[in-house]
């Protein structure tokens, strides 16, 4: 991915964002998203779990068309939750920037790998 397509990807998930809020201030009675808002964060999260799943299941034993299309349901609840939790996608790539720095830097330690 070259830096200008990795830009608007990253453009896309906030725009997504976004929508989510703007769905969560007009609370449009036919959309998902504030079906989603209103069952709370712990359905929420449920949701992600289940999305991740399917994202697994895909790419194991289905087309990528399939697995394409379980990455974005994916994406899009995460967002949902990033959103009910107040937390902007901004601050994922900040993360993922930083940690792109650090191993750059000669600091291979994954956080995943440290106790506690």
């Amino acid at each position: 991915m070259t830096p200008a397509s990795a830009v608007t990807s990253c453009g896309i998930l906030e725009e997504l964002w976004r929508v989510v809020k703007s769905r969560d201030e007009e609370r449009p009675t036919s959309s998902y998203t504030v079906k989603l808002l209103e069952a709370g964060l712990p359905y929420i999260a449920r949701k992600v779990g289940e999305e991740a799943v399917e994202v697994v299941v895909a790419a194991l034993s289905e087309s990528s068309d399939r697995l394409v299309a379980e990455a974005a349901d994916l994406l899009y609840h995460l967002t949902v939750l990033l959103y009910a939790r107040g937390v902007e996608w901004r601050r994922v790539f900040e993360e993922l920037e930083a940690r792109r720095r650090g191993r750059q830097g000669g600091e291979a330690e994954d956080r995943r790998d440290r106790p506690g």
